[in-house]
């Protein structure tokens, strides 16, 4: 029976084996993906309840490209949940039956395969020699050939696998298209974690200053300008020289550098709202200053966090693709497109240019912030009271 693994198998050690169940050190990765869809269940939730989120919806499902770029993200987020379910299938002798430890514990392999490795089987082990080019036939390169008739002359090897890699192939001969796939699953967490750490702090911050005021807000003001004057680059290179590359302190590090923006929006709404009359009303009767805060300020700032989450997801995707080329990003086995990229620096200078690295980065980037940043105009045009259309 398969293990299943939760994360990326990196060799962690492993707990709980009589259940079958281990633990690794990338599993907070599938949980930050559980925590992203509770959130989002959450956000529909709330919004199906309320009159003006349904109106919303309403003019949004009348938006044929607003639905067509939601599709889209759709197929994205089921690839990556695709490839985040994951377990290690045993491993057999050469009799066929399975191999087991001296206290009769079953031996799995080293190695977790997810269910989009599964699916993608062909592209996985389908590997050249070297590079090739989109549905080519042969190498890219000459190589060295000795003829049957024992002549020995340079020319372009046939390929194992002729005109099955859609995108080509890289420098060890893996599928292209197969590398695009796999950094999907980290394009999603970059931009999902990294709002999730950024929008709390956003939130809570920003109404504690602008509905207090005073020197909550001078103190407050002065924490998101300290941050806004340390240069973005140079505090995510320290952060991970000194803590190291990987997804968690990526994610870290850029959500904690990344709230200020929102902060000081919703600060200067919080500073508009509280003027008004239902909310002197309020503190009138004496109600308790956290639940004004939580019954009346924050419903009305959602339309603000929501819009400014969709749109900043893809700042952080284009975001982890230049880091990730500087070579301070992802760590380099991490599938992502930055590191295609940077991969394909080095490529853009052979002669002759292989270009479908870069371009098949390109393309799948380009396929998920487009959408991503369309669909966020037109939840930003059925929510702002001024562009809307019913």
């Amino acid at each position: 029976m398969p293990i299943f693994l939760l994360g990326i198998d990196t060799g962690g050690i492993g707990i709980g084996d009589r259940l079958g169940w281990v633990w690794h050190s990338d599993a907070y990765q599938n949980i930050i993906i559980i925590a992203c869809g509770v959130v989002v269940w959450w956000l529909l939730r709330y919004a199906s309840q309320r009159e003006y989120w349904q109106n919303a919806a309403r003019q949004i499902r009348r938006n044929r490209i607003a639905i067509v770029c939601l599709f889209i993200l759709l197929v994205y987020l089921l690839i990556g949940v695709l490839d985040s379910i994951r377990w290690r299938d045993p491993l057999f002798t050469q009799e066929g039956s399975i191999t087991r430890s001296e206290d009769g514990r079953v031996v799995y392999k080293p190695r977790s395969l997810s269910l989009l490795d599964r699916l993608c089987t062909p592209l996985r082990e389908q590997t050249e020699k070297t590079y090739s080019a989109p549905l080519a036939t042969h190498l890219y390169a000459k190589s060295t050939v000795q003829t049957p008739d024992g002549r020995t002359t340079r020319e372009y090897p046939p390929l194992k696998y002729p005109r099955t890699h859609l995108l080509g192939t890289d420098k060890v001969g893996s599928d292209v298209f197969y590398r695009a796939l796999k950094g999907i699953r980290t394009g999603l967490i970059i931009g999902g974690f990294t709002t999730l750490i950024a929008v709390p702090f956003a939130i809570f911050f920003g109404v504690v200053a602008g509905y207090f005021g005073g020197r909550i807000d001078d103190v407050v003001q002065y924490v998101y300008a300290t941050l806004d004057s340390i240069p973005f680059i140079l505090l995510v290179a320290a952060f991970m020289l000194l803590f190291g590359q990987g997804l968690f302190n990526l994610c870290l590090i850029m959500g904690v550098s990344s709230w200020t923006g929102l902060c000081r929006t919703l600060r200067g709404e919080t500073l508009k709202l509280r003027e008004l009359e239902y909310v002197q009303a309020a503190e009138a009767f004496g109600v308790h200053r956290g639940f004004i805060i939580l019954k009346h300020l924050v419903p009305n700032l959602m339309h603000i966090v929501l819009i400014t989450s969709i749109l900043r997801f893809s700042g952080f995707v284009l975001t982890e693709a230049l880091l990730s080329y500087l070579q301070i990003g992802v760590d380099p086995t991490t599938g992502s497109w930055g590191n295609m990229i940077n991969t394909a620096r080095l490529e853009l200078a052979r002669d002759p240019i292989v270009w479908w690295n870069l371009a098949a980065a390109f393309v799948f980037m380009f396929g998920l912030v487009l959408p991503a940043n369309l669909f966020g105009d037109a939840v930003r045009d059925a929510l702002d009271p001024r562009l809307r259309t019913e």
